[in-house]
């Protein structure tokens, strides 16, 4: 007979990473914005610019050496200096044409932010004429935050010295893992060499926030790989750890392969593996003093250090978008780029703006977006939406606050709810019971 302490334990249902997106970076999601209301932002943009919403920037940068295995963004790993070099052209007549409509002009940047695609892969004369001629028409002295994506390979003590003096103030580096095999099976261009000399020069270069990236779930990771990767990481003391859980969307190599061989998993961590990995990596952050600021953020000194692009973008701050592919969001009107370089280039030629589709929201498109994005950092005060939109969050969501309190995902008081440690690392899961019933249909974040 059995004792209560020999009773085996219930075993937990394995959740296999299948392909498609779960993270959820926006609100509607993207499936539901479409061509036919493109006109609404040239209709924005006619408006008197607004006196009390921040504004950002975002250029997206589209080269990289090699393209992940991983890798949902677009991306070109062929192009020259030449084409380089048109294509920022092409950006800047973007930003140009943007810039001189009313809704815009004579606006400062609150905050920038560089992306990829590898920002890091422009040569220091492209990146000081890049921001040369966008601050010419968005400066960005007043800015709070000017973040830059770098990958550790394409890091020399120039470029760094480069990347500084155009006024970046938060450097991340896509680390991902400290394994050379790791690095290798993924498609990564970088090797663990790389990652130590380039964090060790970018300290001595006094940038204000060094944030690394990692993934928790790669293919060939275990488990021993992964404590071995948290302790590198603690070992470099950097400002902030964004921790990601692998996920297979629908437009990545590693998906096209999975569908030639007839596979519906995909060959990484299970959820319940990758969850797991987080909340390890979580403790052994906290246990050297670092603090759990959102479900995938670990922070030295969270008085010092903000997510300022994120935070802002959350709380719904415009965001001039310019690039392929990019999306922005202006004067509570969603869009995104042509997704491809030949059309994006020839609508910039043509002198249009270069807006493949676009998603006008309603109040109600604004709140949901607002309280499921912020529930990431693991807690939300209801006053401040009942303030801000004048909205209840336990009227508007009240069975499903109910049901994240009832399976443990969460605690409820009377002024907000609060994420426990498992509703953090699934919140992304969770998230999507609080969509209108109208978007939760053939959503996808692609």
């Amino acid at each position: 007979m059995q004792t209560a302490l020999e009773t085996p334990a219930p075993e937990k249902k394995v959740e296999q990473t299948e392909a498609g997106n779960y993270f959820v970076s926006n609100y509607p999601p993207f499936s539901f914005w479409k061509p036919d209301q493109v006109p609404v932002v040239e209709e924005v943009l006619k408006q008197p610019a607004p006196a009390n919403i921040p504004l950002g920037v975002y250029f997206h940068i589209p080269f990289c050496r090699k393209r992940c295995h991983f890798c949902y963004f677009k991306v070109y790993t062929d192009k020259n200096a030449q084409e380089v070099k048109a294509y920022i052209d092409a950006g800047m007549r973007e930003m140009e044409r943007f810039t001189s409509q009313p809704y815009l002009k004579g606006r400062k940047a609150h905050f920038v932010y560089f992306g990829g695609g590898t920002p890091s892969y422009l040569s220091v004369p492209q990146l000081k004429d890049l921001t040369n001629r966008m601050k010419d028409m968005i400066p960005w002295d007043e800015a709070e935050e000017v973040a830059f994506e770098a990958e550790p390979g394409t890091l020399n003590e120039v470029k760094l010295t480069g990347i500084r003096d155009i006024g970046v103030t938060r450097l991340s580096l896509g680390v991902e893992n400290f394994d050379d095999h790791i690095l290798e099976t993924n498609g990564r261009a970088h090797r663990s060499g790389e990652i130590e000399k380039a964090y060790r020069f970018a300290r001595t270069l006094g940038f204000e926030h060094i944030n690394i990236d990692l993934i928790a779930g790669m293919m060939n990771e275990t488990w021993e790989n992964w404590k071995d990767t948290v302790r590198k990481a603690i070992a470099l003391q950097p400002d902030a750890v964004t921790i990601y859980q692998m996920e297979v969307p629908y437009n990545t190599t590693m998906y096209q392969q999975m569908k030639a061989e007839g596979k519906v998993t995909a060959p990484v961590a299970d959820w319940q593996t990758k969850r797991d990995w987080v909340s390890y990596a979580f403790d052994e952050f906290q246990k050297d003093g670092y603090t759990v600021t959102s479900a995938y953020t670990v922070v030295k000194d969270p008085k010092r250090i903000k997510f300022v692009y994120r935070d802002s973008l959350w709380e719904g701050a415009d965001l001039l978008s310019c690039g392929v592919a990019s999306f922005g969001h202006l004067g509570g009107v969603h869009y995104q780029n042509q997704a491809d370089v030949g059309p994006y280039m020839q609508a910039v030629d043509a002198g249009q703006l270069p807006i493949f589709r676009a998603y006008q929201t309603t109040a109600e498109d604004r709140f949901v977006r607002e309280f499921i994005l912020k529930l990431k950092l693991g807690r939300s005060e209801f006053d401040y939406y009942i303030q801000k939109f004048g909205e209840d969050p336990r009227k508007h969501f009240g069975p499903q606050l109910d049901y994240l309190a009832k399976e443990g995902f969460a605690t409820l008081d009377a002024a907000g709810v609060t994420l426990s440690r498992d509703g953090l690392l699934q919140v992304d899961r969770l998230l999507h019971d609080f969509f209108l019933p109208q978007h939760r249909q053939y959503a996808r974040y692609t």
